[in-house]
C-alpha cells in the first residue's frame, strides 16, 4: 500500500482535487497552504507561508510524494507587482521544499514540482514535446524556466526522484475554471474563435491529469520533464466548435483581437493566455505506455459536461432555448 502524501498548494484548483482524489485512496494527505479555507476535512492542514522553514517540514519525513503546486495566479494583468508576485512564489517555494527535504533522515521518494506547458515557442507549425521542443520568449516563459532551473537545481538525497509537471489547461467542470469562462462565451453565443482561432490549445481532462500522477509516481525510473498535455491539440478554432456542439449552441460569434484586447482588459487578465499557441505533444506519457482515459477532445467535453458541477448553468436546453433545433456540423440550421 502507498504511503502518506504531502500537498503544497493544496487549496488551489489543482491541489484540491488531488487531496481528495489520494484520500479516496485511503492515502494520509498533509494539505500545506497559506489559507486554510475549503480543503477536504480528511486531510491534515498546515499552514505555510511559502517562503520560510517551519513545522510543515516535519511532514516530509518518510512521505512516499510529495507535490509542490503553489504559485500566484497567473491570470491577472502583467503589471510589475504582479510579475514580481508570480515569479517569486514559484522560485521561493520550490527552495523552501528542497531544503527541507535536504535536511529530512528519511526524505520522501518522489518530489513533483508544477511548472507549465507554455514553456515551449508559440507553435503552429509543429507540435513541441520533451525531447526537441523549443523554448518561447517572454515573462511566462522566463517564470517557467527559472521555476525548473530552481527545482533541478536543488540538492537533495539521490534517492528523491524529481519530476517536473509542464502541465496544459487542466478541464473540469467547476466555477472559476477556464471552462467556466469558456462556458458562458459559448451560451451567450460568443463562442466562436478567438483571433484567427490558429493557436493550439493544450489541455487535459482532470481524470487524465490525476491518472498521471498516479502513473508517474508508479514509474521508478522515470524522471526529469513530463509534457501533461492530450494528444489532441485541436486549434482554437476547432475547440470553440467542439464546446458549440456538446453545450448545444448553434452561433458562435468570432472575437477579433481588438475585442480580446478590451475583454481581456476588462476582466484583468492577458491576450498571452488566449491567443499564445500551445501545440504541445505528450511524447514521454506515450513512450512510456501511459493509457489516456480521455484522449480526444469531443469525448472529453461530452464527459464533462454530464457532471455535477456546472451542468445547471450550462445544459443543453439552456443554450437551445433560442429557438434552433441542435445544431450538427456541416448542416443548415433551420427554425424550430
Amino acid at each position: 500500500m502507498k504511503g502518506n502524501v504531502v500537498i503544497f498548494g493544496a487549496n488551489g484548483f489543482l491541489g484540491r482535487y488531488l487531496t481528495t482524489h489520494f484520500l479516496n485512496q485511503s492515502r494520509e494527505v498533509v494539505a500545506v497552504a497559506r489559507v486554510q479555507d475549503g480543503m477536504d476535512e480528511r486531510a491534515m492542514s498546515l499552514p505555510w507561508d511559502g517562503a520560510s522553514q517551519g513545522p510543515w517540514a516535519l511532514a516530509m519525513e518518510g512521505a512516499d510524494l510529495v507535490i509542490n503546486l503553489a504559485g500566484a495566479t497567473v491570470n491577472c494583468r502583467y503589471d510589475e507587482e504582479n510579475r514580481r508576485r508570480i515569479l517569486e512564489s514559484r522560485v521561493r517555494s520550490t527552495q523552501a521544499i528542497g531544503e527541507a527535504i535536504a535536511g529530512c533522515r528519511n526524505p520522501p521518494r518522489v518530489w513533483m514540482n508544477a511548472s507549465s506547458a507554455t514553456y515551449y515557442r508559440h507553435a503552429e507549425d509543429g507540435p513541441q514535446d520533451e525531447w526537441g521542443g523549443e523554448p518561447g520568449e517572454g515573462f511566462s516563459v522566463g517564470v517557467v524556466r527559472a521555476w525548473e532551473e530552481t527545482f533541478f537545481a536543488m540538492k537533495v538525497p539521490g534517492s528523491v526522484r524529481k519530476v517536473a509537471l509542464r502541465t496544459g489547461m487542466v478541464l473540469a467542470m467547476e466555477k472559476g475554471t477556464v471552462l467556466e469562462v469558456l462556458s458562458h462565451l459559448v451560451k451567450w453565443g460568443l463562442g466562436g474563435a478567438m483571433g484567427n482561432g490558429h493557436q493550439r490549445m493544450a489541455w487535459l481532462h482532470m481524470d487524465d491529469f490525476l491518472g498521471v500522477v498516479d502513473w508517474l509516481e508508479d514509474q521508478i525510473f522515470l524522471d526529469g520533464v513530463v509534457n501533461l498535455v492530450a494528444p489532441d491539440a485541436p486549434t482554437n478554432e476547432q475547440f470553440m466548435a467542439e464546446m458549440r456542439r456538446e453545450w448545444g449552441m448553434p452561433i458562435g460569434m468570432r472575437s477579433r483581437e481588438w475585442m480580446l484586447a478590451m475583454g481581456t482588459w476588462l476582466r484583468g487578465t492577458e491576450m498571452e493566455l488566449v491567443l499564445k499557441s500551445r501545440w504541445v505533444e505528450p511524447a514521454r506519457l506515450l513512450g512510456e505506455g501511459y493509457a489516456f482515459r480521455w484522449p480526444a477532445l469531443g469525448q472529453a467535453l461530452a464527459d464533462l459536461h454530464q457532471r455535477p458541477g456546472l451542468r445547471e448553468f450550462f445544459a443543453p436546453r439552456d443554450c437551445r432555448s433560442i429557438g434552433h433545433r441542435a445544431w450538427v456540423p456541416g448542416h443548415r440550421v433551420e427554425p424550430a
